[in-house]
């Protein structure tokens, strides 16, 4: 009997791409909010989300540098359990009550991508760099203090996505302005059936649960990012028409389920 969570699946089930849950994460983030025309936030959002109207066309960029463990101590193996990501968050309401939309996202490991479909999250292969602290102090490591500077960037194809740049200047007083919106995705699977593309096997909208979530070491400034148009692409439709609040911060949380919104 063939075993495994996901493909593939194989006679002693350690083959398969994403192992079974739950699923820990920690991470270094590089963030950027900024604001877009309010059209294009709202362009991005799926059935069942509406536009934010106290704060249309917000959207938050975050670069991450992460690791990933398991059950089985996956994270002393770090070239599947560290990686990269880059997504966008669109403000959005679902009844009423605010939520963040994620419309786009790209990542340079193959496992995550397979665990963030599950979850929702359109996933595309790509290349995502940011600076990084060490604890050692230097002039190739900034420091978390005022006017520290941070860089970051995504591509996909060989083509650049986006840049940022974010300054630091104090630290930000009550983290949980970060996680204050719930995240919705949209786990959608397509029908491969002649006559049946438009039916889809899969398509809900879920609510991600982060259990045990945590930010550390909080810090904010100013901020600038530029999205490029690239073909195969529509995340530069987004682009800013001004920067809001940057931000360093450091993350944490465990994954067990989606719950899916009715």
């Amino acid at each position: 009997m063939l075993k495994g969570y996901t493909v593939p699946l194989s006679p002693k089930g350690e083959a398969n791409i994403a192992p079974t849950p739950p699923w820990h994460y920690a991470g270094d983030i590089v963030g950027v909010e900024f604001f877009t025309e309010p059209a294009a936030a709202e362009a991005t959002l799926p059935e069942g989300l509406d536009p934010d109207p106290d704060t249309s066309g917000r959207v938050v960029a975050f670069f991450v540098d992460w690791q990933f463990n398991g059950e089985r101590d996956e994270y002393l193996d770090p070239v599947r359990s560290q990686y990269r990501e880059f997504f966008v968050l669109v403000d959005a309401r679902h009844q009423g009550r605010p939520v963040s939309w994620c419309p786009y996202i790209y990542v340079d490991n193959h496992h995550a991508l397979a665990r963030g479909w599950i979850q929702g999250f359109p996933k595309k292969a790509g290349n995502v760099h940011q600076t990084r602290v060490f604890a050692s102090p230097g002039k190739a490591s900034p420091t978390l203090s005022p006017g520290a500077r941070f860089g970051a960037s995504v591509s996909s194809d060989e083509r650049t996505l986006a840049e940022a740049r974010v300054t630091l200047e104090a630290p930000m007083e009550d983290p949980s302005a970060l996680l204050s919106r719930d995240t919705i995705n949209l786990r959608h699977f397509p029908t491969l059936e002649a006559g049946r593309y438009d039916k889809p096997a899969v398509h809900e909208l879920v609510r991600m649960d982060y259990a045990d979530q945590q930010v550390a070491d909080v810090w904010t400034g100013t901020s600038e990012i530029t999205l490029f148009p690239a073909v195969g692409e529509e995340l530069a439709d987004l682009a800013p028409v001004r920067s809001g609040m940057g931000f360093r911060a450091s993350m944490s949380y465990n994954v067990t389920q989606v719950e899916p919104l009715l």
